[in-house]
């Protein structure tokens, strides 16, 4: 659909300087690691190397201190070559941001460098096997113990849960609090710590190459060092980071729309039926132009919501309009350019058929789409 209008000579140099990094880095071994379903750490490693993990990061603490314009660039090169490739932008701008806004100057130090190198991986931890959008009923307790906190819960669909060394872990200190999300805290567990196991890689559907895990904390201790912000304030961290988290998701969806389309014209210009290109008929240009519009109408729309959300604006409702809208209209897309393809869609050797499985759970995680309106129609008044 073309660059955003903020994008500058310097964003150009860093979005080909990425894409030619991920067309020698990734494209050639994405299916293999679908295949292995997992990322190595080694593509990690690189990936910092190079200035892409992190690049918000103030410069004291190893990063480039770049702008979110960067991130958006980096998130949509990311989704181009595959969605399993989310995990880094989970690391990037939703689990690393805790650590920068909230954790104290000894944190950062400790944490921040290794996080722009990709010696440390990270994840965020909310989800329970009882407890997924409704965050203020997790399980998972933390009880304070001289310097140490004692862990005891479980966790579930954690994203980067196999490769992470560093995970915000969403967890109860005071299980009395009224109303319940009073008593939420955010804890920094790091591999190794004794108690703490990761469970099976989860089996999914689709982003097959994305590590998806449990965590299981049985007596699990954890220095109080590792408290990130105040005790009990969790829940607020978590509700003013939320609005970046979503609009990751919604740029993410976005891509993807936009890559769908782009595969699904080459082919019906391509491929023939009674002697004429598929794109010739009078029901496939209908389809495509119906989806050209709304990816048109999508990039506008967000657009101006990357522009307000760098300009510190509370933007919660639009983000959420365009965190569901995008993921609705993603998946829908996905179905319209399979069919499109015919047969051929459903052959896994064809593009199409992995953004089939891989866009539909957009609209569960990072809150489902029913969460959104729900949002928004509190936010209406209503």
């Amino acid at each position: 659909m073309g660059k955003y209008r903020f994008e500058e000579e310097e964003h150009e140099l860093f979005r080909k300087s990425l894409k030619k990094f991920l067309e020698k880095e990734a494209v050639p071994q994405y299916d293999q690691w679908e295949k292995d379903h997992i990322i190595p750490k080694s593509f990690w490693k690189r990936m910092g190397e190079m200035g892409f993990l992190c690049p918000q990061v103030e410069e004291q603490y190893g990063g480039l201190g770049l702008d979110f314009r960067y991130a958006v660039i980096i998130g949509e090169e990311m989704e181009r070559v595959g969605t399993s490739l989310t995990g880094v932008g989970l690391h990037n701008d939703i689990t690393v941001p805790y650590i920068e806004a909230y954790g104290t100057d000894e944190q950062k130090q400790r944490w921040l460098p290794g996080c722009v190198t990709g010696e440390y991986i990270t994840a965020i931890a909310m989800t329970e096997p009882g407890a997924g959008s409704d965050l203020a009923n997790i399980s998972t307790t933390a009880v304070r113990d001289g310097d140490n906190y004692i862990v005891n819960g479980q966790k579930t669909f954690i994203t980067n849960g196999i490769n992470s060394t560093h995970v915000v872990v969403v967890v109860k200190t005071d299980p009395k609090a009224e109303p319940k999300h009073r008593g939420i805290s955010l804890l920094m567990i790091e591999e190794g710590i004794p108690g703490f196991t990761k469970g099976r890689k989860l089996d999914k559907v689709g982003l097959h190459a994305q590590d998806t895990s449990e965590l299981y904390f049985e007596d699990c201790v954890v220095p109080a060092a590792n408290l990130i912000g105040d005790e009990n304030k969790g829940f607020t961290y978590l509700m003013e980071k939320l609005q970046q988290e979503r609009l990751v998701v919604a740029i993410a969806a976005q891509t993807a729309s936009e890559d769908m389309l782009e595969t699904t014209l080459d082919y019906v210009k391509s491929r023939k039926a009674f002697g004429k290109p598929i794109g010739s008929f009078q029901n496939s240009q209908f389809k495509l132009v119906e989806m050209a519009t709304e990816i048109e109408l999508g990039h506008s729309f967000l657009e101006s919501l990357i522009e307000d959300h760098m300009a510190g604006k509370d933007i919660v409702s639009k983000v959420s309009m365009a965190k569901y809208w995008l993921t609705d209209t993603a998946k829908k897309i996905a179905g319209e350019c399979m069919q499109l393809h015919g047969g051929y869609g459903y052959m896994e050797e064809y593009k199409i058929a992995r953004r089939y499985r891989d866009t539909p759970v957009a609209a569960i995680y990072a809150g489902s789409n029913e969460i959104m309106k729900t949002i928004i129609a509190k936010r209406m008044g209503l």
